[in-house]
């Protein structure tokens, strides 16, 4: 079982290598593929009357005899792989991060990591992924992202969402197989509300490093006496916080 995400806004094409073979004209086919028997062997394939991408054949077993593969080397594999769930834990109050993207400094990281964020990096439109993993009844704080739509998809647990916009905002419950979609600069909270934890995949649309703002921050990093205007509390009230 494969979650996919693609990087696009428009609805997604995709052309199945059956279905370029029987849309090419025999003649071109025998021309291009030189098979022994010419266009007489071309005419031998027949179109199913599924799609075999997604349905296989029943006598699949007498059609293959062999499916094994040649392992690639190791450079090569991990600008196309990476091992997610033995990476490198980022914790935070109330949940843990784990982290597949590009990052500008490599200070640290381990080959593999060096590898395949430079390899994110190469493609300009690409994708950040996460785990997220809220503790039972933790709160991912409210923030937003600079360059990067993002979208996940709920694993286990099930959790509250809050949308923050100017003027609005949106609350709604997740679980299990939920999709969840943020644009960017789009201002979110998850907060976990069962027993067990929240667990999600998450995909930013970024082949940068990703840009975060959290709410504590741009908060805490702003003046005093700005505050005090805004919320009509004495400067002195913020040194609470």
């Amino acid at each position: 079982l494969f979650l996919l995400f693609f990087t696009t806004h428009e609805e997604l094409q995709t052309l199945d290598v059956d279905d370029a073979f029987f849309s090419t004209p025999e003649d071109i086919a025998a021309r291009a593929l030189k098979p022994q028997g010419g266009v007489n062997f071309i005419r031998t394939f027949k179109k199913p009357a599924e799609d075999q991408a997604v349905n296989l054949p029943p006598n699949l077993d007498q059609l293959v005899q062999n499916a094994t593969y040649v392992q690639s080397p190791d450079n090569l594999i991990w600008r196309y792989f990476y091992d997610l769930k033995g990476s490198a834990e980022y914790p935070f109050p109330g949940g843990i991060f784990q982290w597949a993207r590009y990052r500008r400094n490599g200070t640290g990281l381990n080959e593999t990591e060096k590898i395949f964020s430079e390899s994110l990096n190469k493609h300009e439109n690409t994708l950040t992924l996460a785990t997220l993993r809220i503790f039972s009844n933790g709160l991912g704080q409210p923030h937003f992202h600079f360059n990067a739509n993002e979208m996940g998809y709920v694993i286990s647990g099930c959790g509250q969402v809050g949308v923050i916009l100017s003027g609005v905002s949106a609350n709604f419950n997740i679980g299990i197989g939920d999709v969840i979609f943020f644009p960017v600069g789009t201002q979110h909270y998850i907060k976990s509300v069962c027993d067990e934890d929240l667990l999600l995949i998450l995909a930013y649309s970024t082949g940068n490093q990703l840009e975060t703002l959290r709410f504590k921050d741009y908060f805490r990093s702003t003046a005093d006496h700005i505050l005090a205007q805004l919320f009509f509390k004495e400067q002195a009230e913020f040194k609470k916080f």
